[in-house]
């Protein structure tokens, strides 16, 4: 059999030691055996966790969770808008409303589920230990001193504070008070985050040959088990090799040629892999991730331009992060002239794309006309809930920045003959909240491998110049 040499890697395994439980208790295989009630710790839920998943509130078993007062007054704060963060809030109070109908807010109300814990929301925000009068008089310090007054009330119960705030994490450290990140829905092992592809040597030579004459060739001649759906191979034998990838309909090796797409070529065998994928119509979700400069948003804005013919529309976004927490809001125009600022590297592709051609050529004048009529356009991610996209080719850049939550409502928006593109680098984390293993591109290429509507290309090598390839390398 020929000898594999993995690109890609499988996530290990959950350590069974007796390290302190997390927040990603939810994972632990759930037991009839309930647990003593003197073990029940408390959790203790920052804004910031609700916001990234308004369900959190049920994800912590048999254990108990507090939310402090300052906590809903900020939620009131998000209620309004149509950020996925602003329907999180809305979600989350609805919930409280509905758990609370026959309850008083202040006093333990049991869980859904029979396997849940309860809930209260923390009233008082004094404790001897003033966070406030240590670091000053912010929200953040008013919800450390609301689980200090947990943890003075009831001192034989472990308090935990759950945030994805990693400076409130620190100063609840400082007060010898325990602290989480939320991690529901993270990836462990991010270093062996699927990539897509795999490297085999030592394959007869009569194999590639096959692959080149036929174009197809039998997988168990060259694996003993069928690989993930959709996954690509550089076979290589002594002398030759060949680009391939693994047809999930057909069950087939099939060889991978480099085509070129509205004149952008493929420079390397992952550009080539994830080529294959953006133009193969039977694939409708694709995500392709590297740093910068690997041609990740180059190559879907391509793919998109030569199947122009096939969509009715090409839709382009990208998360708006916005600077020095000002939102869009404050910036002048109308909401193109708002998304502009952010949308430029998308320009920015799409004029190298055009430059290619001279300025009296068809394809340089198609892709004008395709803006003007608006064949081709950006659109804001904000307003992408409730809406239904047939017929629709849709590019998300800088996916990295957006929470499973948000990736899940894009996807969810697909109707029929729609194709969807996430392009990023999870290791350029824009948004505070999110990190390499909790962002929505690394959830999705963990969850989507290995289903035959899906493909994945991580792209390695940097193409846009010598100077920006020593840039990722050295600095």
């Amino acid at each position: 059999m020929p000898k594999t040499k993995a690109t890609s890697a499988k996530t290990k395994p959950e350590s069974t030691d007796n390290k302190p439980a997390k927040t990603s208790s939810v994972r632990v295989p759930k037991s009839n055996v309930k647990i003593n009630p003197a073990d029940r710790k408390v959790f203790v839920l920052d804004t910031s966790v609700i916001l990234y998943d308004h369900s959190a509130i049920q994800n912590f078993q048999e254990h108990d969770v507090a939310i402090p007062i300052t906590v809903l007054e900020e939620l009131d704060n998000f209620k309004k808008g149509n950020d996925i963060k602003n329907f999180e809030a809305r979600e989350f109070i609805r919930f409280i409303d509905k758990l609370s109908a026959e309850h008083r807010l202040q006093e333990w109300i049991p869980l859904n589920g029979k396997t849940k814990g309860s809930f209260r929301v923390i009233m008082n925000e004094s404790s001897n230990l003033d966070a406030v009068k240590v670091f000053g008089d912010k929200n953040d310090h008013r919800i450390l001193n609301s689980a200090l007054q947990i943890q003075e009330e009831q001192p034989d119960r472990k308090v935990v504070l759950v945030t994805k705030d990693i400076n409130l994490r620190l100063k609840a450290r400082a007060l010898n008070l325990t602290s989480e990140d939320y991690e529901t829905g993270k990836i462990q092992d991010v270093a062996g985050l699927y990539t897509g592809n795999d490297t085999i040597e030592d394959v007869p030579a009569n194999l590639i040959n096959e692959l080149y004459e036929k174009g197809t060739c039998e997988v168990s001649k060259v694996l003993a088990s069928p690989p993930s759906d959709n996954h690509f191979f550089i076979l290589k034998s002594f002398k030759n090799s060949v680009l391939a990838y693994y047809n999930a309909t057909e069950k087939t090796l099939e060889r991978v040629d480099k085509h070129s797409a509205f004149g952008v070529k493929p420079r390397n065998a992952e550009q080539a892999f994830a080529l294959h994928a953006l133009l193969n119509p039977n694939i409708k979700l694709v995500t392709v991730q590297g740093v910068a400069g690997t041609g990740k948003t180059l190559l879907a804005l391509a793919s998109a331009l030569e199947q122009r013919r096939d969509y009715k529309q090409i839709y382009l976004a990208r998360p708006v992060v916005p600077l020095s927490n000002k939102d869009i809001g404050y910036l002048p125009g109308d909401i193109k002239s708002k998304l502009n600022p952010y949308m430029e590297p998308l320009w920015d592709n799409l004029k190298y794309i055009q430059n290619q051609y001279p300025e009296s050529s068809k394809e340089y004048q198609k892709i004008r006309d395709m803006i003007e009529l608006e064949k081709l356009m950006i659109t804001p991610l904000a307003y992408i809930r409730g809406r239904s996209l047939s017929n629709i080719y849709f590019i998300v850049d800088e996916a990295q920045n957006l929470t499973p939550h948000e990736v899940k409502t894009i996807i969810s928006r697909a109707g029929e003959n729609t194709k969807i593109i996430f392009t990023g680098d999870i290791y350029q984390i824009d948004t505070p909240y999110l990190d390499s293993q909790s962002n929505g591109l690394s959830y999705l290429i963990d969850r989507a491998k290995n289903h035959a509507l899906y493909a994945h290309i991580t792209l390695m090598k940097g193409e846009r110049s010598e100077l920006a390839n020593l840039a990722n390398e050295l600095l």
